[in-house]
């Protein structure tokens, strides 16, 4: 059974990680544009005020958790500092 506690990382070891390419669930049209405008809102407050926001995510282990700033929002990825991307749908929720 897999672990369904999030392991905590720092935004560092990201760019380690190796992030399949399925989904990890089928989204319906409107939980897809939930996620999307939660993840440009919390762009616009990583640009403007530098905020953190805590992003639970799967990559080809497990669940992980980093707390950090969103810079941008792509169409299949989001940008963290240094150009660190998380693919959107691996991303299982986000706490702005």
């Amino acid at each position: 059974m897999e672990n369904l506690v999030a392991k905590q990382i720092e935004k560092e070891e990201v760019e380690n990680l190796v992030f399949p390419s399925q989904p990890i669930k089928l989204r319906t049209p409107e939980e897809q544009k939930a996620l999307l405008k939660k993840l440009h809102d919390a762009e616009k407050l990583g640009n403007l005020f530098h905020d953190k926001i805590e992003i639970v995510f799967q990559d080809s282990e497990g669940l992980k958790e980093v707390n950090t700033t969103i810079w941008a929002v792509g169409e299949d990825h989001i940008v963290l500092k240094k150009g660190v991307f998380i693919p959107i749908h691996r991303i299982v929720s986000i706490q702005i």
